[in-house]
Protein backbone atom coordinates (compact mmCIF):
# COMPACT_ATOMS: atom_id res chain seq x y z
CA UNK A 1 0.00 0.00 0.00
CA UNK A 2 1.37 3.58 -0.90
CA UNK A 3 1.07 6.85 0.64
CA UNK A 4 0.67 10.07 -0.59
CA UNK A 5 -0.14 13.77 0.49
CA UNK A 6 -2.73 15.82 -1.92
CA UNK A 7 -1.55 19.11 0.23
CA UNK A 8 0.85 21.31 -1.60
CA UNK A 9 4.12 22.48 -0.49
CA UNK A 10 4.68 25.84 0.66
CA UNK A 11 7.42 27.88 1.28
CA UNK A 12 8.33 27.59 5.07
CA UNK A 13 7.37 30.69 7.43
CA UNK A 14 8.64 31.58 10.40
CA UNK A 15 7.28 30.55 13.69
CA UNK A 16 4.19 32.94 15.06
CA UNK A 17 4.91 34.87 18.12
CA UNK A 18 2.48 33.01 20.94
CA UNK A 19 0.30 36.30 20.62
CA UNK A 20 -0.64 35.59 17.16
CA UNK A 21 -0.67 32.26 17.62
CA UNK A 22 -3.72 32.38 19.54
CA UNK A 23 -5.14 34.70 17.50
CA UNK A 24 -4.67 32.38 14.46
CA UNK A 25 -6.59 29.83 15.86
CA UNK A 26 -9.11 31.83 16.93
CA UNK A 27 -9.88 32.71 13.43
CA UNK A 28 -9.14 29.07 12.28
CA UNK A 29 -12.12 27.79 14.39
CA UNK A 30 -14.35 30.26 13.50
CA UNK A 31 -13.91 29.78 9.61
CA UNK A 32 -15.74 26.76 8.75
CA UNK A 33 -12.33 25.18 7.76
CA UNK A 34 -13.06 21.46 7.05
CA UNK A 35 -12.62 19.24 10.48
CA UNK A 36 -11.52 22.35 12.55
CA UNK A 37 -14.07 21.85 15.07
CA UNK A 38 -14.60 18.25 16.77
CA UNK A 39 -17.30 16.30 15.48
CA UNK A 40 -17.17 18.26 12.14
CA UNK A 41 -18.62 15.86 9.43
CA UNK A 42 -17.25 17.95 6.82
CA UNK A 43 -15.57 16.18 4.61
CA UNK A 44 -12.58 17.12 2.80
CA UNK A 45 -9.35 15.51 0.48
CA UNK A 46 -7.24 16.52 3.71
CA UNK A 47 -8.99 17.04 6.78
CA UNK A 48 -6.56 19.08 8.34
CA UNK A 49 -5.58 21.31 4.83
CA UNK A 50 -6.33 24.64 4.18
CA UNK A 51 -8.24 26.10 0.80
CA UNK A 52 -6.39 28.68 -0.40
CA UNK A 53 -7.35 30.67 -3.45
CA UNK A 54 -3.49 32.15 -3.84
CA UNK A 55 -0.59 32.76 -2.15
CA UNK A 56 -1.38 35.72 -0.32
CA UNK A 57 -4.18 34.23 1.31
CA UNK A 58 -2.14 31.07 2.16
CA UNK A 59 -0.15 33.36 4.19
CA UNK A 60 -2.92 34.07 6.22
CA UNK A 61 -4.17 30.75 7.53
CA UNK A 62 -1.99 28.93 10.07
CA UNK A 63 -2.93 25.37 10.68
CA UNK A 64 -1.61 23.74 13.94
CA UNK A 65 -0.31 20.09 12.90
CA UNK A 66 2.14 17.60 12.38
CA UNK A 67 1.46 14.40 10.69
CA UNK A 68 2.61 10.41 10.63
CA UNK A 69 2.04 7.95 7.64
CA UNK A 70 1.76 4.72 8.59
CA UNK A 71 0.96 1.74 5.95
CA UNK A 72 -0.63 -1.73 6.63
CA UNK A 73 1.45 -3.83 8.78
CA UNK A 74 -0.29 -7.10 9.57
CA UNK A 75 -3.76 -8.51 11.14
CA UNK A 76 -4.24 -10.10 14.45
CA UNK A 77 -6.97 -11.20 16.21
CA UNK A 78 -5.54 -9.59 19.11
CA UNK A 79 -5.94 -6.00 20.94
CA UNK A 80 -2.70 -5.51 23.88
CA UNK A 81 -5.03 -2.62 25.24
CA UNK A 82 -8.27 -4.15 25.83
CA UNK A 83 -7.30 -7.87 26.27
CA UNK A 84 -3.70 -7.57 27.21
CA UNK A 85 -1.93 -11.16 27.42
CA UNK A 86 -4.99 -13.12 25.85
CA UNK A 87 -3.72 -13.72 22.05
CA UNK A 88 -6.85 -14.29 19.62
CA UNK A 89 -9.28 -12.75 22.61
CA UNK A 90 -10.59 -10.21 20.25
CA UNK A 91 -12.40 -9.59 17.05
CA UNK A 92 -9.62 -9.27 13.62
CA UNK A 93 -7.49 -6.14 14.13
CA UNK A 94 -5.69 -4.21 11.21
CA UNK A 95 -2.53 -2.86 12.66
CA UNK A 96 -0.05 0.40 11.64
CA UNK A 97 3.22 1.18 12.67
CA UNK A 98 4.76 -0.92 14.45
CA UNK A 99 5.49 -3.65 13.05
CA UNK A 100 5.43 -6.08 16.59
CA UNK A 101 2.42 -5.31 17.78
CA UNK A 102 0.58 -7.95 19.37
CA UNK A 103 -1.57 -9.15 22.62
CA UNK A 104 1.91 -8.79 24.54
CA UNK A 105 2.77 -5.88 23.60
CA UNK A 106 4.24 -3.40 26.13
CA UNK A 107 6.01 0.04 25.90
CA UNK A 108 9.76 -1.97 25.08
CA UNK A 109 8.78 -3.86 22.77
CA UNK A 110 7.42 -1.04 20.72
CA UNK A 111 10.62 0.73 21.42
CA UNK A 112 12.79 -2.01 19.95
CA UNK A 113 10.44 -3.02 17.54
CA UNK A 114 9.98 -1.66 13.12
CA UNK A 115 7.47 0.83 11.96
CA UNK A 116 5.67 0.98 8.98
CA UNK A 117 5.21 4.95 9.32
CA UNK A 118 6.82 8.35 8.13
CA UNK A 119 8.66 9.16 10.10
CA UNK A 120 10.43 6.06 11.10
CA UNK A 121 11.05 7.64 14.67
CA UNK A 122 7.39 7.45 15.10
CA UNK A 123 7.34 3.84 16.65
CA UNK A 124 3.53 3.76 18.04
CA UNK A 125 1.38 1.16 17.40
CA UNK A 126 -2.09 2.13 16.18
CA UNK A 127 -5.11 -0.51 14.98
CA UNK A 128 -9.05 -0.66 13.79
CA UNK A 129 -10.96 -3.59 13.30
CA UNK A 130 -10.79 -4.83 9.77
CA UNK A 131 -12.64 -3.72 7.37
CA UNK A 132 -14.81 -6.12 5.19
CA UNK A 133 -16.18 -6.11 1.78
CA UNK A 134 -18.20 -9.10 0.12
CA UNK A 135 -16.13 -11.22 3.18
CA UNK A 136 -12.92 -10.18 2.48
CA UNK A 137 -11.00 -8.47 4.35
CA UNK A 138 -9.94 -4.85 2.72
CA UNK A 139 -6.93 -2.64 4.03
CA UNK A 140 -6.61 1.09 3.95
CA UNK A 141 -4.87 2.53 0.44
CA UNK A 142 -3.41 4.84 2.69
CA UNK A 143 -3.80 5.73 6.71
CA UNK A 144 -2.64 9.14 7.94
CA UNK A 145 -2.58 9.96 11.69
CA UNK A 146 -2.61 13.99 12.31
CA UNK A 147 -1.50 15.26 15.44
CA UNK A 148 -3.56 18.74 15.71
CA UNK A 149 -3.69 21.62 17.61
CA UNK A 150 -7.49 22.34 17.46
CA UNK A 151 -10.64 21.78 19.17
CA UNK A 152 -9.69 24.01 22.24
CA UNK A 153 -9.81 27.47 22.80
CA UNK A 154 -6.25 29.20 21.60
CA UNK A 155 -4.57 29.93 25.36
CA UNK A 156 -5.01 25.90 25.89
CA UNK A 157 -3.30 24.84 22.52
CA UNK A 158 -0.80 27.18 23.53
CA UNK A 159 -0.33 24.88 26.49
CA UNK A 160 -1.14 21.84 24.75
CA UNK A 161 1.76 18.70 26.32
CA UNK A 162 3.59 15.51 23.92
CA UNK A 163 1.47 12.47 25.34
CA UNK A 164 3.41 10.66 27.75
CA UNK A 165 5.68 7.48 26.80
CA UNK A 166 3.12 4.44 27.24
CA UNK A 167 0.05 6.61 27.16
CA UNK A 168 -2.76 4.34 25.50
CA UNK A 169 -6.23 6.05 24.13
CA UNK A 170 -8.84 4.54 22.84
CA UNK A 171 -11.93 6.05 20.57
CA UNK A 172 -15.27 5.24 19.12
CA UNK A 173 -17.31 2.47 20.63
CA UNK A 174 -17.00 -1.25 19.29
CA UNK A 175 -20.41 -1.76 21.18
CA UNK A 176 -22.11 0.87 19.51
CA UNK A 177 -25.65 0.73 18.26
CA UNK A 178 -27.44 2.49 15.58
CA UNK A 179 -28.97 5.21 17.67
CA UNK A 180 -26.38 5.81 19.93
CA UNK A 181 -24.22 9.24 19.51
CA UNK A 182 -20.91 8.41 17.80
CA UNK A 183 -17.76 10.44 16.58
CA UNK A 184 -16.29 8.39 13.90
CA UNK A 185 -17.74 9.06 10.65
CA UNK A 186 -18.03 7.97 6.91
CA UNK A 187 -17.72 9.94 3.77
CA UNK A 188 -15.62 9.43 0.27
CA UNK A 189 -12.96 10.48 -1.44
CA UNK A 190 -13.41 13.39 -4.01
CA UNK A 191 -16.97 12.77 -3.75
CA UNK A 192 -18.77 15.79 -1.47
CA UNK A 193 -21.56 15.56 -2.68
CA UNK A 194 -22.26 12.39 -0.53
CA UNK A 195 -23.39 13.23 3.15
CA UNK A 196 -20.73 11.86 5.26
CA UNK A 197 -22.78 9.13 7.45
CA UNK A 198 -21.73 7.48 10.97
CA UNK A 199 -22.59 4.33 9.05
CA UNK A 200 -21.37 3.25 6.01
CA UNK A 201 -21.97 5.54 2.86
CA UNK A 202 -21.86 4.53 -1.24
CA UNK A 203 -19.15 5.67 -2.91
CA UNK A 204 -19.13 6.65 -7.03
CA UNK A 205 -16.89 4.86 -9.07
CA UNK A 206 -13.05 6.47 -8.69
CA UNK A 207 -13.85 7.53 -5.45
CA UNK A 208 -12.73 6.07 -2.04
CA UNK A 209 -14.36 4.74 1.27
CA UNK A 210 -12.56 7.56 3.82
CA UNK A 211 -12.92 6.87 7.88
CA UNK A 212 -12.91 9.67 10.08
CA UNK A 213 -11.94 9.53 13.81
CA UNK A 214 -10.82 11.57 16.55
CA UNK A 215 -9.54 10.61 19.73
CA UNK A 216 -10.17 12.53 22.83
CA UNK A 217 -7.36 15.41 23.47
CA UNK A 218 -7.95 16.29 27.28
CA UNK A 219 -5.64 13.77 30.10
CA UNK A 220 -5.93 13.18 33.32
CA UNK A 221 -2.30 13.87 33.98
CA UNK A 222 -1.90 10.48 35.77
CA UNK A 223 -2.63 7.38 34.34
CA UNK A 224 -1.31 5.78 31.60
CA UNK A 225 -4.37 3.82 31.06
CA UNK A 226 -7.82 3.34 33.05
CA UNK A 227 -9.56 0.26 33.97
CA UNK A 228 -12.48 1.37 30.95
CA UNK A 229 -9.41 2.18 28.67
CA UNK A 230 -10.93 5.01 28.51
CA UNK A 231 -11.95 6.88 31.95
CA UNK A 232 -8.24 8.74 32.44
CA UNK A 233 -8.71 10.76 29.26
CA UNK A 234 -11.76 13.22 27.85
CA UNK A 235 -12.94 15.13 25.11
CA UNK A 236 -13.14 19.14 25.61
CA UNK A 237 -15.83 21.12 26.72
CA UNK A 238 -16.60 23.91 25.00
CA UNK A 239 -13.27 24.61 24.15
CA UNK A 240 -11.57 23.70 27.53
CA UNK A 241 -10.20 20.51 29.01
CA UNK A 242 -12.58 19.26 32.13
CA UNK A 243 -11.31 19.93 35.37
CA UNK A 244 -11.09 16.26 35.85
CA UNK A 245 -8.29 16.19 32.84
CA UNK A 246 -6.72 19.35 33.21
CA UNK A 247 -3.53 18.14 30.62
CA UNK A 248 -4.30 19.31 27.14
CA UNK A 249 -2.59 16.75 24.72
CA UNK A 250 -2.76 16.39 20.31
CA UNK A 251 -6.02 16.35 18.63
CA UNK A 252 -5.10 12.72 17.28
CA UNK A 253 -7.24 12.48 14.21
CA UNK A 254 -7.13 9.21 12.13
CA UNK A 255 -8.23 9.38 8.77
CA UNK A 256 -8.05 5.93 6.69
CA UNK A 257 -9.30 5.66 3.03
CA UNK A 258 -10.11 2.33 1.60
CA UNK A 259 -10.07 0.75 -1.89
CA UNK A 260 -13.71 0.20 -1.87
CA UNK A 261 -16.95 1.48 -3.81
CA UNK A 262 -20.31 0.87 -4.05
CA UNK A 263 -23.03 -0.83 -2.23
CA UNK A 264 -22.45 0.15 1.70
CA UNK A 265 -24.38 -3.53 2.14
CA UNK A 266 -21.36 -5.24 0.98
CA UNK A 267 -19.05 -3.70 4.21
CA UNK A 268 -18.83 -4.89 7.26
CA UNK A 269 -16.24 -4.21 10.21
CA UNK A 270 -15.05 -7.18 12.52
CA UNK A 271 -16.76 -5.49 14.92
CA UNK A 272 -20.19 -5.12 13.46
CA UNK A 273 -21.57 -1.83 11.26
CA UNK A 274 -19.84 1.16 10.38
CA UNK A 275 -20.93 3.26 13.53
CA UNK A 276 -18.81 0.76 15.50
CA UNK A 277 -15.45 1.91 14.08
CA UNK A 278 -12.65 2.37 16.93
CA UNK A 279 -9.10 2.76 16.81
CA UNK A 280 -6.44 1.98 19.72
CA UNK A 281 -3.34 4.20 20.33
CA UNK A 282 -0.21 3.31 21.98
CA UNK A 283 2.31 5.99 22.24
CA UNK A 284 5.93 4.65 21.43
CA UNK A 285 7.23 8.48 19.94
CA UNK A 286 11.14 9.44 21.09
CA UNK A 287 10.04 12.01 23.84
CA UNK A 288 12.47 14.63 21.95
CA UNK A 289 10.94 14.35 18.91
CA UNK A 290 7.17 14.58 20.01
CA UNK A 291 8.05 17.31 22.18
CA UNK A 292 10.05 18.92 19.19
CA UNK A 293 6.73 19.03 17.34
CA UNK A 294 4.67 19.82 19.65
CA UNK A 295 6.61 22.90 20.24
CA UNK A 296 7.54 23.70 17.14
CA UNK A 297 4.01 23.47 15.22
CA UNK A 298 0.96 23.08 17.93
CA UNK A 299 2.07 25.35 20.46
CA UNK A 300 2.87 27.97 17.71
CA UNK A 301 0.57 26.69 15.58
CA UNK A 302 2.13 26.13 12.30
CA UNK A 303 1.54 23.54 9.87
CA UNK A 304 4.54 20.86 9.87
CA UNK A 305 4.98 17.57 7.34
CA UNK A 306 5.85 14.25 8.56
CA UNK A 307 9.71 15.77 9.85
CA UNK A 308 8.17 18.16 12.03
CA UNK A 309 9.25 21.01 10.58
CA UNK A 310 7.02 23.72 8.51
CA UNK A 311 5.65 22.48 5.20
Amino acid sequence: MTQTRASRKRTPRRLLTAAAAVACVAALQLTGIPGAIAGDDTTAEDPAATQDAGDVQAEQVYVAEFLAECTFSHRLPDDPIVFPNLPGASHMHSFFGSTVTDAHTNLADLQAGGTTCDPLVDLSAYWVPTLYADGEAVEPQSATFYYLGEGVNPDVTARIEPFPQGLKILAGDALAGPDDPVISRWSCLHAGHVAPSHDFVECPPGSALESYLDFPQCWNGTDLDSADHKSHMAYPVAGECPSTHPVPVPKLRQVLRYPVTGDPSRFELASGPGYTMHADFFNAWPEDELERRVRDCLNVVVKCGADGTPS
